[in-house]
């Protein structure tokens, strides 16, 4: 037999290299994640070798989690993320050994709950030595991504893709076969903003025309100057006074009130009446001294506030049946909730609900597996306009189920349901399983 030419065997090792290109989806870069970490989780992966190593695609089980530096960030944080490939799908299947510092990892996180997309990660290139036939060891990529909603954000490991450098340039792909694969790491986001916890009381709630009443407030910005007024429903009146919160925010003045028409008396800060930077309006009533004409009678009446209350349709519901083996989606609606807000003041509501873990016999479903997609109608005519929470996850940290914004005058009517999904894994136990569902209106 002749000698093979030199440029023949460098292809066949450039192929055979090519072949370990899918092993490295069990290896690379070794790394440490940074905070809080994840739990260890399991998903079926498809992994594509290279065409020039003739090797067909190989599904397997890749082990993974997620970490962050962070599980308690606010609205407008950064959170950096660690993606680990504890095990991947695949090995080295060949005698040869994979030299070092070849593999380059990149991938992708998935988010889900109250934030949604993706988030982008690459690791260096960085790996040791690997023999033939040998188990990789595990790799890990960065990346980062801002948060932009508050509430529970669930994190959970996505496709990733092992790049290699050696005497060819080679990708191997390795996709998640039934995404998103299972929750590896949860943060719960918290908006930096208080809200408004501006606050009046009023010495009084009447008099007469050119009365002095005592305005008293909390919550307001130290030093700030005030403005106190009187209004006539949805309309600043004329009488007006100003005074400076002190170092606590609170303060305590005084305003006359002369114009009859008045309804209520608010205080805020800046310019121009505006809720989010002021209180009230507090009820207050003029005592109406005109004179009746001979032969007439004065006729008057009054609008009582009411209260902000709720109440539900039903008390159970029960979520469709899925198979033992199968799993999946058991769906069904919330029972209709009416909120009534008869306050006849400046505060919107909110409708948040939390769930606990659905039990079962001897075993249980985990309350993040509960979802929900959000819808409310505003009955005509009402000040007000309700609007629906974010479609996701509600578990047992809760999540907005409908809500209200402050304003000059707020209320209404309003009805609130939702399309409920549980997620159910594929062999839970038999039988029949049940949560609760708690919903709080502020």
């Amino acid at each position: 037999m002749g000698r093979t030419p030199r440029r023949a065997r460098r292809w066949r090792w450039a192929s055979l290299f090519g072949s370990t290109a899918l092993a490295v989806t069990a290896g690379g870069a070794l790394a440490c994640p940074a905070g809080a970490a994840g739990t260890d989780v399991d998903f079926a992966t498809h992994c594509i070798p290279p065409a020039v190593s003739g090797l067909p695609p190989i599904d397997g089980t890749t082990t993974a989690r997620v970490s962050v530096d962070t599980t308690s960030p606010k609205v407008g944080d950064t959170v950096t993320v660690t993606y680990t490939v504890v095990t991947a799908a695949a090995g080295n299947p060949t005698d040869l050994a994979l030299p070092a510092d070849i593999m380059t990892p990149t991938g992708k996180v998935t988010l889900g709950g109250a934030q949604s997309g993706d988030i982008t990660v690459a690791g260096p290139k960085k790996n040791p030595p690997v023999p033939g036939k040998a188990v990789f060891p595990s790799f890990s990529m960065t990346g980062t991504f801002t948060v932009t909603k508050a509430g529970r954000i669930t994190l959970s490991p996505g496709d990733y893709t092992i790049h290699t450098s050696y005497i060819l340039e080679l990708d191997t792909p390795c996709t998640v076969i039934t995404p998103p694969a299972p929750v590896s790491q949860t943060i719960t986001a918290t908006d930096d903003d208080p809200g408004n916890t501006r606050a009046i009381t009023l010495g009084s709630a009447s008099g007469d025309p050119g009365a002095r009443v005592t305005v008293s407030g909390s919550g307001f910005t130290p030093g700030a100057t005030v403005t106190l007024a009187g209004r006539a429903g949805a309309t600043q009146t004329a009488d007006t006074a100003t005074v400076t919160a002190d170092a606590r925010g609170a303060f305590s003045g005084s305003l006359v009130v002369n114009d009859r028409a008045t309804t209520g008396i608010v205080a805020y800060e800046g310019g121009a009446w505006n809720p989010d930077r002021g209180a009230g309006p507090a009820a207050y009533a003029v005592h109406d001294d005109t004179p009746v004409p001979d032969g007439s009678q004065k006729l008057t009446t009054t609008v009582t506030a009411g209260t902000l209350a709720m109440s539900q349709a039903g008390d159970s519901v029960a979520l469709s049946a899925v198979g033992f083996g199968q799993g999946g989606a058991s769906t069904g609606r919330l029972n209709t909730v009416t909120v009534k807000d008869f306050r006849g003041g400046p505060a919107g509501w909110s409708l948040t609900g939390k769930v606990t873990d659905f039990t079962g016999p001897g075993a249980k479903i985990d309350a993040g597996k509960l979802s929900w997609t959000p819808a409310c109608a505003t009955k005509a005519g009402s000040p007000s306009t309700c609007k629906a929470g974010s479609a996701g996850t509600v578990g047992s940290a809760g999540a907005t189920l409908a809500s209200t914004p402050n304003g000059t005058l707020t209320g209404g009517q309003f009805t609130v349901d939702a399309g409920l999904s549980l997620d159910v894994p594929a062999f839970t136990p038999p039988g029949a399983y049940s949560g609760v569902l708690t919903l709080t209106l502020t």
